[in-house]
């Protein structure tokens, strides 16, 4: 067996030390290099678009078997398809509770969220919106034997009122019911249980949601009572000086607005739904 000299064993003990140090700097120097990219091309780089969404919310986003495998559909959906297709993209969809939606943006776990969301001024403070590609009108939902009873918004002064945790119905129960007991849950589908097993008196949801479940459920009815949200409608979500991205969204959703796509979008996810 050969001997090594004691300077030459420390020798490649020092080399060894440079080659690791030197790989090192190299991975530090390309995380860098990735983070110093935009959003906009940390997306064509990697080829794909991540939408955050809360399927459950139809005609928006909703679960739905397609040729024997379950999707999500809705308008969001389509329009959510359109701005991957004008980035060349792929387009991923990642279904989650509605309140953690601007939370997984933050975390850079989704690109951009789309659900209906109402960039309200705490949201706005937290992230950024596209414009406006949907305006919506929001009603009042309630078991169909409770007509003759809750015929008024005064009628739900102190009653038990649902709404989707951390959506803008939240605040407009609060403003417009009277001595209201709130109750928030994550899902629509729950809030519509707690209505027809009497342990709510009313829920407040978007009127297209609302219909579409009135419309599965007779024994639940909307309300003569509507509201606007005062806030400007449903737009996208991006982090937080993503303004390549908003740009390039907007570019999309102008278009599909100018030749009446977001419209089409909209009846054909009503059609899917009154179709299940």
């Amino acid at each position: 067996m050969k001997k090594f000299s004691k300077s030459a064993i420390i020798s490649l003990i020092i080399g060894v030390a440079i080659l690791f140090t030197a790989c090192g700097n190299a991975t530090v120097s390309n995380n860098n290099a990735e983070e110093s990219l935009s959003k906009l091309d940390q997306i064509k780089k990697a080829g794909k678009i991540v939408v955050g969404t809360s399927a459950d919310y139809p005609p928006y986003e909703f679960h739905k078997e397609v040729n024997g495998k379950d999707e999500i559909v809705g308008f969001d959906i389509e329009i959510a398809k359109e701005i991957a297709k004008d980035l060349g993209v792929e387009l991923e969809i990642k279904d989650m509770d509605f309140d953690g939606l601007l939370l997984a943006l933050n975390a850079d776990k989704v690109d951009f969220v789309m659900a209906g969301m109402t960039p309200d001024p705490e949201r706005v403070k937290a992230v950024d919106f596209s414009k406006i590609y949907y305006n919506a009108v929001h009603g009042i939902v309630i078991k169909a034997e409770n007509k003759d009873t809750f015929k008024t918004v005064d009628d739900l002064t102190g009653k038990k009122i649902g709404a989707q945790k951390g959506a803008i119905q939240e605040k407009i129960a609060e403003a417009e019911i009277k001595d209201l007991q709130l109750k928030s849950l994550a899902k629509i589908p729950d809030l519509v249980l707690e209505v027809k097993n009497n342990k709510i008196d009313a829920l407040v949801m978007e009127k297209p949601v609302a219909d579409s479940y009135v419309d599965k459920n007779k024994d639940l009815m909307l309300m003569d009572v509507t509201f606007d949200d005062g806030e400007g409608g449903s737009a996208v979500a991006v982090k937080k000086g993503s303004t390549d991205l908003v740009n390039e969204i907007n570019k999309t959703l102008d278009r599909l607005i100018k030749d009446g796509s977001v419209d089409k979008f909209v009846l054909e996810a009503i059609e899917m739904v009154d179709g299940e």
